[in-house]
């Protein structure tokens, strides 16, 4: 049952490479009709000049125009009209060698969008859970190290349909519960499960997403996609904690939901704390913030420049703090 689980999960999120696939195939097709139809055309043209050719190397045909009074004129317009065939042909030879390469390179285009996409789907082809239990009564998945639990019930089969070859099952219940100990973890483990829970909670009723066991895997996808960002963004925090005075960066706090950053440096003559209200949106969305200046006069402003020139994305956190550093605090910066 795990191993179908597994791969219902893995279904959902291949889904868009499976686009892009169809699309690269529509392009090549889209391509290879584009070419036949050239190549056809060039050999209608090809076959036509060697008939021409062939039509004036022919005794019969030199044996008609000297027995004419036009045969000269005849061969000379017979000549001027060869060349001018072949003057075409030439043109659009040329023509479609510029159209080759201009589909070779729409098609290298293409084969980089496909590289990067197939990389991105890679970082987030994961799969968060752990199936602890599966029975008649229930199943009990693990996240994060076995500190969420979520314990589904299972009602009667419903007649009629199936899942994975067996009676599909109803959902009665569906139970999120957090074994963290909060008193001894460490801050970001305890801000990384406010975030999952925040996003549990504002789903509403899970029983009501989740009626029947044809649902369950897109739910699984649903958590394991919020557990693996809220996860990168604890390790972001562990980093920052431990090697923070690279950064100029005296001390990271955690209250809440929100990540206060205190940086100080002598050289630039500023100290000022920035804080940030992550969600479990991150890092997909920028992260709202203030600026309390200490020291010196970089504030708000001076912090949002930096800010809006930092992409959101994976390790945006760190990419911020690392932009904060290097245009506002490093010695060698001019200011």
């Amino acid at each position: 049952m795990k191993s179908c689980f597994t791969k219902e999960a893995k279904i959902l999120s291949h889904n868009e490479k499976e686009t892009l696939y169809r699309k690269l195939l529509q392009s090549a097709e889209e391509q290879y009709r584009k070419l036949q139809s050239r190549i056809e055309k060039v050999d209608d043209l090809m076959k036509e000049a060697e008939s021409l050719v062939a039509a004036l190397e022919s005794d019969s045909f030199w044996e008609e125009e000297e027995a004419g009074t036009a045969g000269e004129q005849n061969i000379q317009e017979e000549l001027r009209s060869i060349t001018a065939q072949e003057q075409e042909l030439l043109r659009e030879l040329s023509e479609m060698d510029a159209e080759d390469e201009r589909d070779l390179a729409e098609m290298e285009k293409l084969s980089k969008m496909e590289r990067a996409s197939l990389e991105i789907l890679q970082k987030y082809d994961f799969t968060e859970w752990e199936l602890m239990e599966w029975s008649e009564q229930q199943a009990v998945f693990n996240f994060l190290y076995d500190s969420v639990t979520l314990t589904v019930v299972f009602g009667p089969p419903i007649d009629g349909e199936f899942f994975a070859a067996r009676p599909s099952r109803s959902i009665t219940s569906l139970d999120f519960e957090s074994f963290l100990d909060e008193e001894e973890a460490p801050p970001s483990s305890c801000l990384v499960q406010r975030l999952i829970f925040q996003f549990i909670e504002s789903r509403g009723s899970w029983q009501d997403k989740c009626p029947t066991v044809q649902y369950l895997p897109q739910a699984l996808f649903d958590i394991s996609l919020v557990v693996n960002r809220c996860k990168t963004l604890g390790e972001e925090l562990e980093f920052l904690q431990r090697w923070g005075a690279k950064f100029h960066l005296l001390e990271t706090d955690i209250n809440g939901t929100e990540v206060k950053l205190l940086f100080s440096s002598s050289a630039a003559f500023a100290r000022f704390e920035l804080t940030l209200a992550v969600s479990p949106d991150y890092p997909s969305a920028v992260l709202p913030f203030r600026v309390q200046t200490h020291i010196g006069n970089i504030g708000e402003k001076e912090v949002a420049a930096v800010l809006s020139r930092v992409p959101v994305g994976h390790h945006y956190l760190k990419r911020a703090v690392a932009s904060i550093n290097q245009d506002l605090l490093d010695p060698q910066d001019p200011r």
